[in-house]
């Protein structure tokens, strides 16, 4: 099993959500986070006044899956969430080494 955390624009989680529900995947975990990569902020005009924004909004989502969904869950997000612009975001994969669902006990994929 494998998480997957993607780090998008905010206004293009919906378009996220939807094309995840699409393929199968039955949860995700929505953060809002601020933060900054390669565009490191931006100026913006306030008042007349400029000034430095270094951390941009933007939201974190984290999806627990099996292995067999991983490809098409990755080329979900990647479709719904490019703009083509600085600032679409990341999406890291990493190994689960185990998951439990705590209402019922079930472990492994069928507590995903």
């Amino acid at each position: 099993m494998k998480l997957i955390t993607a780090v998008i624009k905010p206004f293009k989680l919906d378009d996220v959500r939807e094309s995840l529900s699409e393929i199968g995947v039955q949860g995700i975990t929505v953060t809002e986070v601020k933060g900054f990569g390669r565009q490191k902020g931006h100026t913006e005009l306030y008042r007349g006044a400029e000034y430095v924004v270094d951390f941009l909004p933007k939201v974190k989502i984290e999806v627990a899956t099996t292995d067999d969904l991983l490809d098409q869950a990755i080329e979900a997000i990647t479709k719904a969430a490019n703009t083509g612009k600085i600032g679409d975001g990341k999406i890291f994969v990493t190994a689960l080494e185990q998951v439990i669902r705590i209402r019922t006990g079930e472990a492994g994929a069928d507590a995903v």
